[in-house]
């Protein structure tokens, strides 16, 4: 079979980085293959991606050599965070910006659009609606449908699921199942059981970006068990096998008290009611998972919380009555579901001590506490990086590292565990449930049933902007100081 995408000998480095993140790498895909590629988080799969398809170095400059290389005909890209490649305000004419490329004739095109957010499950009333107010799950429905309105030779998934719900999550890989059984498919994905039968080959890298592995999914799974658990990849039955280990968690010691208290309260969305609370509370030691559908309202209750959107209603904390962002910013850290929002220096110490030097904290203080947090969550090698040079799991755990530094009552966190490899998943879920055993009250927005199933005591589960609160039903929950806490 012709070869579609290859590099030779690949050299690439980061400006501002000391070592290269690949050392004469060679690889190359055949026409039709369907390869994943995995690796621990910060490895490189999604700069291979790039560099694959040629947005490296052709759109984003990034020093790179080799000895030759194969670029597809055609391509299309999906890349992780789906707003770092719209060039339009609204749905409709995101993808109709690809059909005029194609030439597609303008009186075809309301139908074709149609056709494609159907296909991606995208249900919207009218298509002419502001990208800017879609959750991050329909951001990557709309990105995907824009990637296949090119029907290119060749599809790159940069986790193209990362933030959907699970329906969300089996509609699309069925669906690019579907229409690209002739394509060649190059993907980076951390929910594996979705495409392991679709997948014929499978790319191991180590931390380095080397291939430690590379061949059939029934050869390299059974035969690099060792190094899966030594790097951290995500692996079939790797929440079992965690589950297997974990032993049962310490009961908080200290007394429970109401620290949270909502009665009547509504979240609104340009004067639209968005969200809506009929009675809600939490205690201290409390682990809230917030869930429900994509575009259900779960981020408008996380910022309605964080006063980010205008609110009516009670909302107390520690008996104090909340009514902008001022009144929570000093009980609440948040974590948003794009890490990019939040960063605001130009390195990654920076980012950790700017909370430091607000506190007037000593400089020997400030540097004792950031090398902490940089060990603690595997960013020690990027403390003078830009927070934008980092990969999206390293983005991620800076984004949760900066919120943890001020040591805020209540954390509130929008989907952060998406984007990172296995071993960071599990070492930051500990670190927040030794969080939770300390006193302080977490709500997590996520999708992942597993965490839900294992770290949730209680569950808001919202549907259409109501939401309704239950107790969660635990299986085996963990115990601080498990094996895989960093």
């Amino acid at each position: 079979m012709p070869i579609v995408s290859s590099f030779e000998k690949l050299r690439l480095k980061f400006p501002g980085t000391k070592e290269l993140l690949f050392e004469d790498l060679s690889l190359s895909f055949e026409k039709g293959e369907k390869v994943l590629l995995l690796g621990p988080s910060g490895c490189g799969k999604s700069t291979l991606l790039q560099a694959l398809s040629g947005l490296i170095p052709n759109s984003i400059e990034v020093p790179l050599k080799y000895a030759d290389c194969t670029y597809p005909d055609s391509w299309g890209f999906v890349f992780q965070d789906p707003d770092s490649q719209f060039c339009m305000p609204y749905a409709d004419e995101e993808i109709a910006f690809v059909l005029e490329n194609l030439q597609v004739p303008r009186e075809q095109m309301p139908q074709r659009i149609s056709e494609l957010l159907s296909l991606v499950g995208l249900d919207l009333k009218d298509p002419h609606a502001r990208i800017n107010t879609f959750s991050g799950g329909m951001k990557q429905r709309l990105a995907i449908a824009s990637v296949l309105a090119l029907d290119p030779e060749v599809l790159f998934f940069d986790e193209p699921t990362a933030m959907l719900d699970p329906e969300g999550t089996i509609a699309i890989w069925e669906t690019v199942k579907r229409i690209a059984a002739d394509k060649t498919v190059i993907i980076v994905e951390h929910k594996i059981e979705h495409v392991i039968d679709f997948i014929d080959r499978i790319i191991v890298f180590d931390a380095a970006g080397t291939i430690i592995a590379d061949g059939s999914p029934d050869e390299v799974f059974p035969s690099h068990q060792t190094e899966f658990e030594k790097y951290g990849i995500w692996f079939p039955g790797v929440w079992d096998q965690y589950q297997s280990t974990a032993v049962s968690i310490k009961t908080p010691d200290f007394p429970l008290k109401r620290k949270i208290v909502l009665e009547n309260f509504t979240g609104f969305r340009n004067k639209q009611t968005k969200l809506r609370i009929q009675h809600a509370e939490a205690v201290s030691g409390d682990w809230i998972a917030v869930t429900g559908k994509n575009g259900a309202g779960k981020s408008t209750l996380l910022l309605s919380l964080i006063q980010l959107l205008k609110t009516s209603g009670t909302y107390q904390v520690n008996g104090r009555s909340i009514h902008s962002n001022k009144d929570i910013s000093s009980e609440a850290g948040f974590v948003f579901q794009n890490p990019e929002l939040q960063f605001v220096t130009n390195t990654v110490f920076d980012e950790l001590a700017i909370s430091f030097r607000q506190t007037h904290a000593s400089q020997e203080t400030m540097e004792k506490k950031v090398a902490e947090l940089l060990q603690l969550f595997h960013l020690a090698n990027q403390r003078e990086l830009h927070p934008y040079q980092l990969s999206m799991g390293q983005k991620r755990r800076l984004s949760v590292a900066t919120a943890i530094a001020k040591n805020p009552a209540i954390l509130l966190l929008d989907e952060p565990t998406f984007g990172q490899d296995a071993k960071n998943t599990f070492a930051v879920l500990e670190l927040l449930e030794s969080y939770r055993l300390s006193g302080h009250i977490i709500i997590m927005a996520t999708h992942d049933s597993h965490i839900i199933q294992h770290f949730a005591t209680k569950v808001w589960n919202v549907v259409d902007g109501e939401v309704t609160v239950k107790e969660a039903e635990m299986s085996i929950p963990v115990e601080v100081g498990h094996a895989y806490l960093i």
